[in-house]
């Protein structure tokens, strides 16, 4: 964790990344970080199953090509923050400002990390290494496509959710914190 928080620190002053659990805060940030003509977007795993209460459906493809360069005025782009790209989508291109959505397929609890994937109603735990690796990496893209800065949104979670428990995103959350990633909020 020392070579993280070193490395945060040394990233501050010329590549912001922040950190919050309010969407709407992340639009904010992100249309507000964004110059003239840069281009800024949305994106999460493909694994990222639980994040539709947040209207994020991976299951809705996105056509590349428009996302990353349809006018601002075009629904269909990045700019509208309403279609999310994957990994797949985005792997090799950039934007100059992201939102990565971080859902819990990916989850740091109890000193490591956990790899799961969604299917039909519950989180399962991948257990083959190389499918760990393919996580891991997915993850690792999104967080490598943002030229100038970016946002990482990780929800609350809810109880009255069995697949989208607040434990579920409180260590991710809080790990990030302690490696020196600062938190806006809507406060």
């Amino acid at each position: 964790m020392q070579d993280a928080l070193e490395q945060k620190a040394a990233l501050s002053a010329k590549y912001p990344i922040f950190l919050t659990r309010n969407m709407d805060m992340a639009k904010a940030w992100v249309r507000s970080a964004a110059r003239g003509t840069e281009r800024f977007g949305l994106a999460c795993s493909s694994g990222a199953h639980r994040l539709r209460p947040f209207g994020i459906t991976v299951e809705a493809k996105v056509d590349p090509k428009g996302w990353f360069l349809n006018e601002a005025t075009d629904v269909r782009s990045s700019y509208y923050l309403e279609e999310v790209a994957t990994e797949f989508d985005i792997q090799g291109l950039e934007l100059d400002w992201m939102i990565v959505a971080w859902d819990a397929d990916l989850r740091y609890a109890n000193g490591e990390w956990e790899y799961l994937s969604f299917r039909g109603t519950e989180w399962n735990r991948i257990m083959h290494p190389t499918r760990k690796i393919y996580l891991k990496n997915a993850n690792r893209v999104l967080l490598t496509r943002a030229r100038q800065g970016m946002i990482i949104f990780i929800p609350e979670g809810d109880r009255r959710d069995r697949t989208h428990l607040p434990e579920y995103y409180d260590g991710t959350y809080d790990y990030l914190r302690r490696i020196g990633i600062e938190e806006i909020d809507g406060a």
